[in-house]
């Protein structure tokens, strides 16, 4: 145990003197100088140290740099990153108030950058926050609404991510069929991609379930794997939620020495940590435990169990996460409208088009067609002109909401987009009004020509008779 711990403090001072200026400026200074956007994002995602699980406080220092750089910088994709992971951490100190309201802030950011890694990203966390709350029917929503998009990104990681927490969430509604064909689905992904993160949660689940189904011995078994996993990580709240399962399980099978000893180690892993919050399931395990052997130690653990739950789920906190969680509805409510509205609007200006550039395109013919009309240049000139600005502008229509979702909605970039369309339509254009022009000079050639034989005809008929 001690040699452990010593190992966890070398881990940490090395990745704490990592994560500290200079380096850390330097790490934000190639970020802001990277231009392009999926470069960017991977520039975020690998160059700043992930400490969310070993030290939240440092993280939180670190991703509040990139947050504010990211805000003078107007750049939206790094903004959602530092959000989301700042709520992460709050989560991790058990201010669940604040992490949600930096988890909301950090989804409506990602959808303002229409990248949909970062939204499958974002709102995770953001289920996350719902999960912690025990409000599973969000959670459901948003970890379903991920899965989608990690399927159609082939993104089999965040995919194994959804499956797994959608499992915990069956688990904890007591839906231990669903909990337990998710969480397989997550083992199934692990294996065949060999992934590894996340494993000891996953086991820890599928642990779960099994006690729950009563297979205890299969459920010890999970639970090991588990232990072993987490004790790689060097995270103390992954080793003390580990421990709390285990100790649950024996409680709930009357072996309630084995539930004190790992309730026990549940408690120290995280003391004197920022996880501290995390004692809240092992403190009432113990109080209960105690209460019909020793007064002194249930008094103890019930006001440690007391003390955390006050602070994580007292009414002001849950009032303003209702607020907010509200405030988001009505948001995606309001975006949902306003999405419909514009569509529908860009399906009336596309039919307004087509229609003036059918009749633009009827003149035309009905003037080349004509056999009575002795048409000018100028006139189909004119038209021509009419019916290629009539051509862009549909093409414009049709064109947008492709070119916004591929380069971001930037006006430089769609710009020139539009440019390269009219480069492409203007030859066009010319060679279809020289044709035009042609057809135009042959047909009122054939038309005096027609005229002139006919006032031949009138002449020849006339002369005998004067």
């Amino acid at each position: 145990m001690k040699r452990t711990i010593l190992q966890f403090a070398f881990l940490l001072s090395v990745v704490t003197s990592f994560s500290q200026s200079p380096l850390m400026d330097s790490v934000l200074q190639k970020i802001a100088e990277e231009k392009n956007d999926s470069l960017h994002l991977v520039l975020i995602n690998r160059s700043i140290p992930n400490l969310i699980e070993t030290n939240p406080a440092l993280d939180m220092e670190n991703n509040e740099k990139l947050l504010l750089q990211s805000q003078q910088n107007k750049d939206k994709l790094g903004e959602a990153v530092a959000l989301t992971d700042i709520g992460y951490d709050y989560r991790s100190f058990g201010n669940f108030t604040k992490g949600l309201e930096y988890s909301l802030k950090a989804v409506a950011t990602a959808e303002e950058t229409g990248n949909e890694g970062l939204i499958t990203l974002t709102k995770a966390h953001l289920a996350h926050n719902y999960k912690d709350q025990g409000n599973y029917r969000k959670a459901i929503t948003l970890y379903q609404q991920c899965e989608a998009l990690a399927i159609k990104l082939n993104n089999n990681f965040n995919r194994m991510s959804c499956y797994l927490n959608l499992a915990q969430v069956y688990l904890a509604m007591n839906k231990l069929d669903s909990a337990f064909i998710y969480s397989h689905r997550a083992y199934e992904l692990s294996t065949q991609f060999h992934i590894i993160s996340n494993l000891d949660y996953l086991f820890a689940i599928m642990g779960n379930i099994q006690s729950k189904m009563g297979n205890p011995g299969l459920a010890v078994s999970y639970f090991n794997m588990a232990l072993a996993e987490s004790i790689k990580e060097h995270s103390p709240k992954q080793v003390n939620l580990i421990y709390s399962n285990i100790a649950e399980h024996y409680y709930n099978n009357h072996q309630n020495d084995s539930a004190l000893f790992y309730a026990k180690k549940a408690i120290s892993a995280v003391e004197h940590t920022p996880f501290s919050n995390k004692s809240l399931d092992a403190a009432r395990l113990l109080a209960d435990i105690y209460n019909s052997r020793n007064a002194d130690s249930t008094v103890k653990y019930l006001k440690i169990y007391v003390s955390i739950k006050d602070s994580l789920f007292n009414e002001k906190a849950i009032r303003e996460s209702q607020e907010m969680t509200f405030e988001d509805e009505v948001r995606q409510q309001q975006a949902a409208m306003e999405k419909a509205k514009a569509e529908e609007q860009q399906k009336q200006n596309i039919e307004y088009a087509l229609v003036a550039l059918g009749i633009v395109t009827f003149i035309i013919l009905f003037l080349l067609l004509s056999r009575s009309f002795i048409t000018n240049e100028r006139v189909i000139g004119f038209f021509s002109v009419v019916a290629l600005l009539l051509v862009f502008e549909f093409l414009n229509l049709l064109l947008h909401p492709f070119l916004g979702g591929i380069t971001n909605h930037s006006p430089a970039l769609m710009l020139l987009g539009l440019v390269c369309v009219a480069a492409l339509l203007v030859p066009l254009h010319h060679r279809l009004e020289k044709w035009v022009k042609e057809k135009l000079v042959e047909k009122n050639k054939q038309i005096r020509l027609a005229e002139a034989k006919k006032t031949i005809e009138q002449l020849e008929k006339e002369k005998p008779g004067d």
